[in-house]
């Protein structure tokens, strides 16, 4: 599903934290939206999901403006979030999470709290839990997951909304190189299994110059500049608005 974003505009108290952004993500496409802290990353992200209401500006899936649509109706045309805090019922199991989605995604709210699911619920549950890596710990709630494992089962529950444009606000927040790694590439598989369209924030550059195809770069919420990797690496603007701290301290 394409993702086409036109002259979005948000103001907080006078300042204009997404200001005249305009940006294309490809159907299928994986990209990334980096930029300093305060650059407005995740307000546009906000602004996508419908988390919060635009000022001005279009959001079209496949052409159709979804702005005036809630939050809810967007995820049902299509558009699911993942947090930089895991989002998720801290004192039900892993599987009981993903049934209580997948319950309320069909409608049946009135079955939350049913010992019996509705039909199909328990194998959404188990399908999406295998996708991400979850099976093993189905039964452990999420309050006692381990940080990698709670990150997990916040994608599991946007995947099972059923996504076609998928939002990963900073997967790897507050991970060790090696887990980094490691759910950055579960990322990775998962986009190219389910043939999503993904964009996600990130922070660790090593990551997303090796796993984006094409690189965003907002700052001070105004696109900066976009590009592949390399073009995004050598662009003189984005070293001396971002990446040079980085290319200095090494």
């Amino acid at each position: 599903m394409k993702l086409e974003i036109k002259n979005l505009c948000k103001t907080f108290g006078g300042v204009r934290a997404i200001d005249e952004v305009s940006l294309t993500f490809p159907s299928g496409s994986l990209s990334a939206v980096i930029g300093p802290n305060g650059a407005g990353k995740s307000t546009f992200f906000n602004l996508i999901s419908g988390a919060f209401a635009a000022d001005s500006g279009e959001v079209l899936l496949d052409g159709r403006d979804i702005l005036h649509l809630s939050k809810t109706e967007r995820m049902h045309r299509g558009i699911a979030r993942a947090f930089q805090v895991a989002s998720c019922f801290p004192t039900m199991t892993v599987k009981e999470n993903l049934m209580a989605t997948v319950t309320a995604h069909l409608g049946q709210w009135g079955n939350l709290s049913h010992r019996f699911p509705p039909p199909g619920v328990s194998g959404r549950a188990e399908q999406v839990m295998e996708l991400v890596g979850l099976t093993e710990v189905a039964n452990v709630k999420a309050a006692i997951l381990s940080h990698g494992d709670q990150k997990l089962l916040d994608i599991a529950i946007a995947l099972a909304l059923e996504p076609r444009v998928l939002l990963l606000d900073e997967p790897t927040a507050g991970m060790g190189p090696e887990e980094r790694w490691r759910m950055i590439e579960r990322v990775r598989v998962l986009w190219e299994q389910r043939q999503l369209t993904l964009v996600f924030i990130e922070h660790d550059m090593d990551i997303v110059f090796q796993v984006a195809s094409t690189i965003r770069v907002l700052c001070y919420g105004r696109v900066l500049a976009e590009g592949t990797p390399d073009e995004i690496r050598n662009n003189q603007a984005v070293i001396e608005a971002y990446l040079g701290t980085e290319a200095d301290a090494a």
